[in-house]
């Protein structure tokens, strides 16, 4: 029964090519931003390089000074000793890098000023991140203890800095600031969306101007917890929270105006949702107000398309009539209209699978976002796929149950 009802829609699309190529246009354009949106979001937010532990890492960037009431509050990076002292100490999680939010400093080339991104790390941070070594390798503890004058600079500073062709840099001198460094190591760049990674040039923490001997809980430091599996986040977080709940009250006292500190390691997501909604109340309005565009986004085109099948459909009133004369039941008839739309929904969806494709190309080849590695992946192929079923379902049930709905009479007059 299937195989006939997917047979008599492909007849149906064969029949007007005007109404089919409105469907078929209306569908595919609406699925195509939406695959790209969700390949964007999944760029985002899922694990993907270099951050390809994503998905078992906590992130502690954020402390937040407070009142009683949380009326005023003062929030930024940790420092350095702060997050050495209660994340750096944490036993349930494997690894724990300390890095800071990245910086600008300046070079030259031939007089020409060059602005560039830096950022200041720990040895364990070439660990819990996932960085391809072109050239070198990483500093380590001894080059940190030594203060060593090192950095691992990206491939893109390679090209740019030093003369291409002309075999490795590594070793090789790079000024920065006033200051020769000696580069160790070269990585493939990180996206500049992939904010805790990202950067230019990556120094020892124990570089000059890193500050991080700076003393208080504020400074520009952040922590990557990193966990064995993702079933041993729970128990990091909860050792997380019982060290802040250690510190003492004179410790968090900031005059008489802060008394409460809140300090929390959260997954990415939390983490980046938590910056713009601090609240249950803020959140609810903000997975409301993205739930409205998502639904107003989808709901309008299949409204459109509710039209173009309602006028499609009666054209089969004749069709219906007899086969409702025949005794066919209304949900015979219905099912038969649902699956056809779904059918048509999913051929619109394969032109706009390999719409995206070729969008998602020419974003990552377009040089917008360096570095860009948006795809079609796995989860985002499920989640378009999830999208095509809805989208065929919300424009089809309607036209069905009203065309199930006709009288044998009034079919057959039409």
């Amino acid at each position: 029964m299937l195989s006939n009802y997917i047979k008599i829609a492909w007849k149906v699309l064969l029949r007007h090519p005007f109404y089919t190529f409105i469907t078929l246009f209306g569908i595919s354009l609406t699925l195509t931003v939406l695959m790209v949106l969700t390949s964007f979001l999944d760029h985002l937010f899922g694990a993907h390089y270099p951050e390809v532990n994503r998905d078992r890492s906590l992130y502690i960037a954020t402390v937040m000074q407070t009142d009683s009431s949380r009326t005023s509050m003062s929030t930024g990076p940790a420092s350095f000793p702060f997050l050495t002292k209660h994340a750096k100490s944490l036993k349930s999680a494997e690894k724990v890098s300390i890095m800071s939010n990245f910086s600008f400093s300046n070079t030259y080339i031939n007089g020409k000023k060059i602005k560039l991104n830096t950022k200041y790390t720990d040895a364990i941070f070439w660990e819990v991140t996932g960085f391809e070594f072109l050239e070198g390798k990483p500093y380590n503890e001894t080059n940190i203890q030594n203060s060593d004058l090192v950095a691992v600079i990206t491939d893109a500073l390679r090209d740019q800095y030093f003369e291409s062709g002309n075999g490795s840099v590594i070793g090789k001198s790079i000024e920065i600031e006033n200051i020769h460094y000696k580069v160790i190591g070269v990585v493939k760049g990180s996206p500049p969306t992939r904010l805790y990674s990202y950067s230019d040039v990556y120094f020892p923490y124990t570089a000059p101007k890193s500050n991080y001997e700076n003393k208080g809980m504020r400074g520009r430091f952040l922590a990557i917890a990193l966990a064995r599996s993702t079933s041993d986040i729970p128990a990091i977080q909860s050792e997380f929270d019982s060290n802040i709940s250690k510190i003492p009250f004179a410790e968090i006292k900031d005059g008489d105006h802060y008394t409460v500190l809140i300090v929390k390691a959260e997954k990415y997501f939390d983490h980046f949702l938590n910056t713009f909604a601090r609240d249950a109340t803020q959140k609810f309005l903000f997975y409301t107000v993205v739930g409205f565009v998502i639904l107003m986004f989808m709901g309008l085109p299949a409204i459109n398309l509710v039209n173009v099948n309602v006028s499609r459909i009666l054209e089969r009133a004749s069709e219906i009539g007899v086969r409702k004369a025949f005794g066919a039941p209304s949900s015979a008839l219905l099912w038969q209209f649902i699956i056809e739309n779904v059918f048509i929904t999913f051929i619109g969806g394969t032109f706009a699978l390999a719409l995206s494709y070729l969008i998602i190309y020419f974003i990552n080849s377009s040089g917008w976002i360096a570095y860009a590695d948006l795809t079609i992946n796995v989860p985002v192929f499920v989640i378009s796929l999830a999208v095509c079923l809805v989208f065929g379902l919300l424009s089809g049930v309607l036209p069905a149950f009203r065309m199930s709905r006709l009288k044998i009479v009034d079919a057959l007059k039409a």
